[in-house]
């Protein structure tokens, strides 16, 4: 702990400007500085390192109730973050400490302590806290384990496949040596899903007029589970296709983010009740308690190179807007990270 007088620090920001109609543009973000005040006892003052940008994020930029509060005009956004702890006076964190925090989309921020974790660089490198070993990973692993309860041998479907999450769902479901399906939609994603994740077959759905057709010629004996990552026709195939008795586990819907009107409902939604599915979704922070259980099995994994992973790196927290527009353009492969200096 140090002894040190702490000093005042300038901290620059990225701030909602304006709430996005739609695809969210650059006007809708904006740089901003501020000044924090110098820590006191039972405080500490950290530096980011990395940030994570998720598409998530987009809900909370309309001014409506969710499950998190919206972010608000001309304060900072906030998300996934892991820095380097400068200067505390708090007994449980020390200078040089890396920990993991929700305060992204800035340089610097003060804390007492209460919802930071400490990291471990040495087990795996300190930004795949953000990703594989992070809420990332723990959101596929819920998924498939707490939401479909999947069992071995089973056929799986996974929407956006080559993301952060996806990536993770498809190795996941290989490790409980399942039978696994992705869609993707650019040439490099697909041969880097075939290269690295053990993926069975992949459909690149940007050349693909039938959907459902494609699937079911992959899967002639049906699909088990759907982890959905996409909503829109990617459900409704999934839905044609799966057995009886499946499980659709709604983890995300990218395609309506941006939509400026009501998006409608799966048109062959009444497959639900003839084929007896169960269709849930989940948010992973209901999860928490299964931190522990995810750490131990991941890591496993990961030393056993059954769980490899891939991210995306922007230089700079100038250009965090422009990481996170990219998520609704397919800009990325694996985890979309932030590198702020």
């Amino acid at each position: 702990m140090t002894t040190k007088t702490s000093q005042a620090t300038k901290s620059q920001q990225v701030v909602l400007a304006s709430r996005p109609e739609g695809m969210p543009t650059s006007s809708n973000f904006k740089m901003d500085s501020t000044e924090i005040r110098p820590i006191e006892e039972g405080e500490f003052l950290v530096k980011n390192h990395w940030m994570s940008v998720d598409p998530y994020m987009r809900g909370r930029m309309n001014d409506t109730d969710r499950y998190v509060p919206p972010f608000q005009i001309d304060e900072p956004l906030e998300g996934g973050c892991i820095g380097e702890v400068i200067e505390s006076r708090n007994n449980d964190f020390s200078e040089g400490d890396m920990v993991l925090g929700n305060l992204g989309w800035r340089e610097y921020w003060k804390s007492n302590g209460s919802n930071i974790t400490s990291i471990d660089p040495t087990l795996a490198p300190a930004q795949a806290y953000l990703g594989v070993l992070g809420m990332t990973g723990l959101t596929a692993w819920v998924g498939l384990n707490k939401i479909a309860k999947l069992q071995p041998g089973s056929t799986v479907f996974v929407s956006a496949a080559s993301g952060a999450v996806g990536s993770i769902v498809v190795q996941l479901a290989k490790a409980k040596d399942c039978r696994v399906i992705g869609s993707a939609g650019k040439p490099q994603k697909i041969e880097w899903l075939k290269e690295k994740t053990g993926i069975d077959a992949v459909i690149n759905y940007k050349e693909t007029k039938d959907l459902a057709s494609a699937l079911a010629r992959l899967a002639p004996d049906g699909i088990d589970v759907y982890f959905d990552n996409v909503g829109g026709d990617h459900l409704e195939a999934a839905l044609d296709v799966m057995n009886d008795f499946g499980c659709c586990v709604e983890c995300g819907m990218i395609s309506t983010y941006n939509a400026t009107e009501p998006t409608p409902a799966p048109r062959n939604l009444f497959r639900v009740i003839a084929k007896r599915i169960r269709m849930q979704g989940f948010i992973v922070r209901d999860h928490l308690d299964a931190k522990d259980e995810f750490v131990q099995e991941m890591t496993s994994l990961i030393k056993a190179g059954k769980v490899v992973w891939q991210e995306s790196i922007t230089e700079g927290l100038e250009n965090a807007p422009a990481a996170f527009m990219g998520l609704f353009e397919g800009d990325n492969l694996g985890k979309q990270l932030v590198r702020i200096g």
